[in-house]
């Protein structure tokens, strides 16, 4: 092709033209979006480095997920906040600790969403890490049994698809097992997969409250300089059982999941995580940047690099944006 018989511009001069021919579609089906449920009642905590988000008591989540509802936001993701932590996590696990709780009102109110529970322990130990403490690291095996009984409360409480996100060794094989015997084979696991020891987490971990109280998650978590180890971690849990993949974060590792689209035909799932959220956020605030542009331009690269769904705090907005127009997410 050589100008001037071929014009690129010539499919580029419209709207409508622009969008007959795109290549890469958003919808409001590619949308999973996070939670963070507290315990107690009538709890709705703003979170100032996450604007629009709140840590929300479980009646008044069920009231705050109205709208994503209507708008056909398919699946949110729990990450739950307890009274109280311990070295043992024992809330992760509690019959009625404060996600399976949540679970069960989500699922009486609204029972075609599919309500995904984050499989982890950080949130219920008073240090912070995602499993059991040995000589000031995490003991992989023990954390195994905890991981497997919490995802297994959640099954029970009536979870849709559970979601570990420890980064520890086997936990696909321990919870599929502990699923299967209890009646749940038909339960899916989607795995944090290559879950990378981000700076991008920062915002997360203050919502959660769930930073370390010493050390650091990199013995555990992966080294951001690697993509060959990924994939050796997604084909493990695969080999273990797991029916969806991920890769966290997402802006920062789109060649990551390039690689893994390439490389499994799995559903593949990205995080757009609490800081690339912040990031947009913060910009837009100070009138650097258009906002709801860049936000659609961030989760559009995500989708093109090869994820068939995305777990962001922008969906609510997107889904606004998508359905309503570009002014949509200014909306009160």
């Amino acid at each position: 092709m050589h100008f001037p018989e071929y014009r690129a511009r010539r499919l580029r001069r419209t709207e409508t033209l622009r969008s007959m021919v795109r290549e890469v579609h958003l919808n409001v089906q590619d949308f999973i979006l996070p939670y963070f449920v507290h315990h107690g009642k009538g709890i709705k905590t703003p979170l100032p480095s996450m604007p629009g988000h709140f840590q929300l008591s479980a009646e008044l989540l069920v009231k705050e997920l109205r709208e994503p509802v209507d708008r056909g936001i398919p699946a949110v993701l729990l990450f739950g906040i307890p009274e109280t932590k311990d070295s043992a996590a024992s809330g992760a696990h509690a019959k009625n600790g404060v996600v399976q709780q949540a679970i069960r009102r989500i699922k009486d109110a609204y029972p075609d969403l599919v309500v995904i529970t984050d499989v982890c322990l950080c949130e219920y130990t008073d240090h912070g890490h995602c499993g059991v403490i040995r000589n000031n690291d995490v003991d992989n095996d023990p954390t195994l049994d905890l991981l497997a009984k919490t995802a297994l409360s959640h099954a029970y409480a009536g979870a849709d698809i559970v979601a570990p996100s420890d980064m520890m060794d086997g936990r696909v094989a321990a919870i599929r097992e502990s699923l299967d015997e209890s009646g749940f084979e038909w339960l899916p696991i989607m795995a944090y997969s290559a879950k990378y020891a981000s700076g991008f987490y920062g915002p997360f971990r203050e919502a959660a409250q769930s930073a370390p109280q010493f050390g650091d998650r990199r013995s555990y978590q992966m080294d951001p300089a690697n993509t060959d180890e990924a994939l050796r971690e997604v084909s493990m849990d695969v080999e273990e059982g797991a029916d969806l993949i991920m890769v966290k974060p997402a802006l920062p590792y789109l060649d990551v999941i390039w690689r893994v689209r390439n490389a499994f035909d799995l559903p593949l799932v990205a995080y757009n995580v609490s800081g690339e959220f912040a990031m947009i956020k913060a910009a837009a605030q100070n009138g650097w940047i258009d906002g709801d542009r860049c936000m659609m331009e961030a989760l559009t690269s995500i989708r093109r690099a090869g994820a068939d769904l995305i777990i962001s705090y922008h969906a609510l907005e997107a889904a606004r944006i998508l359905q309503d127009g570009t002014k949509a997410s200014r909306k009160k």
